[in-house]
């Protein structure tokens, strides 16, 4: 099934060319590599990283500078990817001395003064040139994305069956004892840290290169963050599939409610956020793996309701 999805996906351009089926496609596939990349370390890790949008910033800002002055963009998005990486080692190496939500409210303090500093320092605006216009294309912005997402989630899926996915396991759910077992938390939380910065700058240097005009404040808006942290609970937390699953439904979500409610919809995900991580903390992913398990359960239930029935009607004169 994975196969058949991605050869879906690699072929979908060469089947149509309506680029509202592009858009969309590209839209989930980003969207599919930003949960990805904070569920590195959010999901495997349990670190909630809430300043997420920084390094979404940092990579879209760098890979469009690059780009617009004659890099090519496959030198200037690992140019961005690079930059974001290095941020994460310099906010993470301090950052991740600290615990629990004071790590959450450090790195979201971080975000906003970038997004501040930004807004202040770069024009409100940054508009393609002409002859970048003109030859403007979805296709090859959809194949980015897609070559990105793959990445993401081929390294998630090596990294949980990893020592180290393991040891970042052991970590989340004790610190101490990880650390009675010999893992280096401090050092398996920072390259963890590293790796999710990077993608996530990445996933901003691909969405810096998709856009026709450009707002670098909004590339470090807190939305990043919180969409990412989102989707990536809507599908499962800590799961290889769930923030390809989260997105999907996260934007067929945000569309239809978008456009009826208008204002509302954003109250709606907050309620919807809350439910998911109540009555489904393993996401959309945990709930569809534990359907047969669900489906054997119901069929014993009525089996053994059937037989009581049929007993209770031989013992009754």
């Amino acid at each position: 099934m994975a196969l058949a999805g991605a050869a879906a996906l690699v072929a979908m351009p060469a089947f149509t060319a309506a680029s509202g089926v592009l858009n969309w496609g590209f839209l989930i596939l980003l969207y599919t590599a930003l949960a990805q990349s904070w569920n590195l370390l959010g999901g495997f890790g349990g670190q909630v990283n809430l300043g997420h949008a920084a390094f979404f910033g940092i990579g879209a800002l760098a890979t469009r500078i690059l780009w617009l002055h004659g890099m090519a963009v496959f030198a200037a998005l690992p140019a961005g990817t690079a930059a974001a990486a290095a941020a994460g080692l310099v906010i993470g190496a301090p950052g991740l001395r600290l615990r629990g939500p004071y790590f959450a409210v450090g790195t979201l303090a971080v975000a906003e003064i970038l997004r501040i500093t930004v807004g202040n320092i770069l024009p409100e605006v940054s508009s393609l040139p002409a002859a970048r216009l003109a030859a403007y294309a979805i296709a090859p912005r959809y194949y980015l994305a897609l070559g990105l997402a793959a990445c993401v989630t081929i390294t998630a899926r090596m990294l949980a069956h990893s020592r180290f996915g393991y040891g970042l396991a052991a970590m989340r759910e004790d610190e101490e004892v990880a650390e009675a077992i010999g893992v280096s938390t401090f050092r398996y939380k920072l390259l963890a840290f590293i790796i999710s910065s990077g993608f996530a700058g990445a996933a901003g240097g691909v969405f810096g290169y998709y856009h026709l005009s450009f707002y670098p404040q909004f590339a470090f808006n807190p939305v990043w963050t919180f969409d990412a942290l989102l989707i990536t609970f809507l599908g499962g937390v800590g799961t290889v599939w769930g923030p390809l699953a989260g997105a999907v439904v996260f934007l067929l979500l945000r569309e239809v409610l978008a456009l009826r409610l208008v204002e509302l919809h954003l109250l709606i995900f907050g309620v919807l956020f809350i439910l998911i991580v109540v009555a489904l903390p393993g996401g959309f992913v945990e709930a569809w793996r534990s359907l047969p398990v669900m489906r054997r359960e119901l069929v014993r239930e009525a089996s053994n309701s059937v037989a009581d029935s049929v007993r209770r009607r031989r013992r009754s004169p």
